[in-house]
């Protein structure tokens, strides 16, 4: 079983939009039994609150259901649990690595836009500043794939 965690700041933005997509690409591929999925934030301003409503109303537009959804910090035992950690922006990559147990979980920490040719070290910029969630949603939707391949050809 392979455990893949995005953070986020709050994970109210983009985590929960990118754990939602995520499951329903590992849905379609039938590798449920294999992948697990979840989200997280590196601060606890917004622990317990569900998405941002902007998110929210971007998930149901591309049928995605956030229901259910609340924002929760990373703890140590969220490392120990994920096999691959991906998260937004530098700012929330230094947090994790600073927030690693071990150096072992360090390297479990990824931007999200590491999988797409040519953006390498780019981030997914926080749409609560800008509003822009169909941004978010389709920067993730070009990364996603490619995390999906990565975890699903570690599990073979």
């Amino acid at each position: 079983m392979e455990h893949v965690l995005f953070v986020c700041l709050g994970n109210i933005c983009r985590s929960p939009m990118a754990e939602a997509m995520f499951k329903q690409m590992v849905a379609d591929r039938h590798l449920t039994d294999q992948i697990q999925v979840e989200s997280r934030a590196t601060s606890t301003e917004e622990e317990g609150n569900p998405p941002h409503p902007g998110a929210q109303k971007t998930m149901r537009s591309h049928g995605l259901d956030p229901s259910g959804m609340v924002s929760q910090p990373i703890t140590a035992a969220d490392f120990d649990w994920a096999d691959v950690i991906i998260t937004m922006d530098q700012s929330n990559l230094r947090n994790l690595n600073r927030l690693a147990p071990t150096r072992a979980d360090q390297e479990k920490v990824h931007l999200a836009l590491e999988t797409v040719p040519g953006f390498a070290g780019q981030e997914i910029p926080d749409p609560w500043y800008s509003h822009r969630f169909e941004d978010t949603y389709q920067s993730l939707n070009a990364a996603l794939p490619g995390w999906l391949d990565r975890v699903t050809q570690a599990d073979q």
